[in-house]
């Protein structure tokens, strides 16, 4: 079940506390009011979106929105818990037969490893369940990747944007050079293109296209132990056999504590 990614809005929104308290700090909050200019923003958030819409089909753009949502969204994996199914599973194949695994699939939630213990039933040879399984990760990792793109054009093209508006803004202040007054006032709107440009790729675009492949590394590694323990479970491998084989995919307290558990029981004895 997904859960709601706290860190992603707290991250993004403590980036933008520590610049309002490095303006406030200056100027006081009066200050704000210079960092808010409409034309500035309109050139580089519609800049963005009509390189994005030369770049890609319209298929793609559509998803957009629901691919940065993706950075709000977070699905843990328990491998302690797959891995003690595993377990359970080889157990039961062991002692009476991988048919008898059938009864068990309504306890699998993962479609991934449901599908993977289907097929080792169905009695397909086990490098075939290895090639339809890995080639079910490159799709994934292939859509990901397309969906991902996406925002890592727009970290590409604001800041560009951001430099265009600023380029458009001096030739119009370059304009107003008779009147030196207005100098400082034009060149500070004219920076804020840049401004915005660099925000945007820096604090949203870049940050969620790299959680969005933090988030496609970890659902790979997931779905590569339960390739690794369906195998085990198709070749009637011994329980503890797969279980250590499976352990390199826990995280190092969760081998610890077990091994901690029993030097200590040698050295009572």
């Amino acid at each position: 079940m997904k859960r709601f990614d706290v860190l992603t809005p707290v991250g993004v929104i403590a980036g933008i506390f520590l610049i309002a308290a490095a303006i406030a700090w200056n100027s006081g909050t009066d200050g704000f009011a210079f960092f808010f200019h409409v034309p500035s923003l309109l050139i580089v958030l519609g800049g963005v979106m009509a390189a994005l819409t030369v770049t890609f089909p319209v298929t793609e753009l559509k998803r957009i929105v629901t691919v940065m949502l993706q950075a709000f969204k977070h699905q843990p994996a328990d491998m302690k818990e797959i891995v003690s199914l595993f377990i359970k599973l080889s157990e039961i194949a062991r002692r009476e037969g991988l048919l008898s695994l059938e009864r068990e699939l309504e306890q699998i939630r993962d479609p991934f490893m449901k599908k993977g213990v289907y097929l080792a039933i169905d009695g397909v040879e086990s490098d075939t369940i290895v090639d339809i399984l890995q080639a079910e990760i490159q799709s994934l990792e292939e859509r990901h990747k397309r969906n991902r793109r996406m925002l890592e054009k727009a970290g590409d093209y604001a800041p560009a944007w951001g430099m265009l508006g600023t380029l458009i803004g001096l030739v119009l202040m370059l304009q107003e050079l008779n009147d030196p007054a207005a100098i400082g006032p034009n060149m500070a709107i004219a920076l804020l293109t840049t401004f915005y440009g660099v925000l945007l790729a820096n604090l949203v675009f870049n940050p969620i296209a790299s959680k969005l492949a933090q988030k496609t590394e970890n659902e790979i590694f997931v779905k590569q132990a339960i390739i690794d323990g369906v195998i085990g479970v198709h070749h009637g491998q011994n329980p503890r056999v797969l279980e250590e084989q499976l352990s390199v995919y826990l995280s190092q307290n969760d081998r610890i504590i077990p091994q901690v558990k029993e030097a200590n029981t040698d050295a009572k004895a």
